[in-house]
């Protein structure tokens, strides 16, 4: 996080973990306030050394009508002091996360209404938050998380079959997210150091 706020505004970053040993895999995403910041981060910051290693950064696709596959999650009873971070850093663990995740507030106070919403990359990841988040606590309240109602329907749901096809006819790498960088960079030391900066920019994974 730290490395690439040099580069500029950083709004999310993600660094996939292995699920059986935990251990970071040497890639991940940075996603930047504007495009212009993220060519930026590819100009000063691809191939610089990380760890005696160089890493690579690349552009990931900006296409964001092809992003949304309809993986969005609705949560509520929020507690009024969880934040959107907290959001992310609890539910990214279940996969890509295509934007900041939403609390609903007041706009005349700032205040969180007490609901939000996620989009995922892929119904896979908003499946699994669903199946393990829904009823937990979160800030000592338990949370509701389900599927989010579509935009000017009539009472449908997201996650719908018909959707879950048209994501399967056209499946998405991890790569492909807004103002998004690729990092591919070494694991960090047995010692991590506060530089997230495999948080790099989307990558694919090695050999992928």
């Amino acid at each position: 996080w730290e490395l690439f706020l040099q580069a500029g505004p950083v709004v999310n970053t993600h660094m996939p973990k292995d699920r059986v040993t935990g251990q970071h895999q040497g890639y991940g995403f940075v996603e930047f306030l504007s495009e212009e910041d993220a060519d930026y981060a590819i100009k000063i910051m691809n191939m610089i050394k990380l760890y005696g290693k160089p890493i690579r950064v690349n552009k990931a696709s900006a296409h964001n009508k092809n992003l949304d596959v309809g993986a969005n999650i609705f949560i509520g009873n929020l507690d009024p002091e969880i934040d959107e971070k907290l959001l992310y850093d609890t539910f990214s663990a279940f996969g890509v996360i295509l934007q900041t995740p939403k609390i609903m507030r007041d706009p005349d106070t700032g205040n969180s209404k007490g609901y939000a919403f996620i989009n995922f990359a892929s119904f896979d990841a908003s499946d699994a938050a669903i199946e393990a988040m829904n009823g937990q606590y979160l800030c000592n309240r338990p949370i509701t998380v389900s599927y989010a109602f579509k935009k000017d329907s009539k009472g449908e749901r997201h996650g719908s079959a018909a959707e879950r096809l048209l994501a399967a006819q056209n499946p998405l790498s991890q790569a492909d997210r807004p103002h998004q960088l690729f990092a591919d960079a070494p694991p960090p030391p047995s010692v991590p150091t506060p530089v997230v900066t495999a948080l790099g920019p989307g990558v694919t994974p090695p050999g992928g």
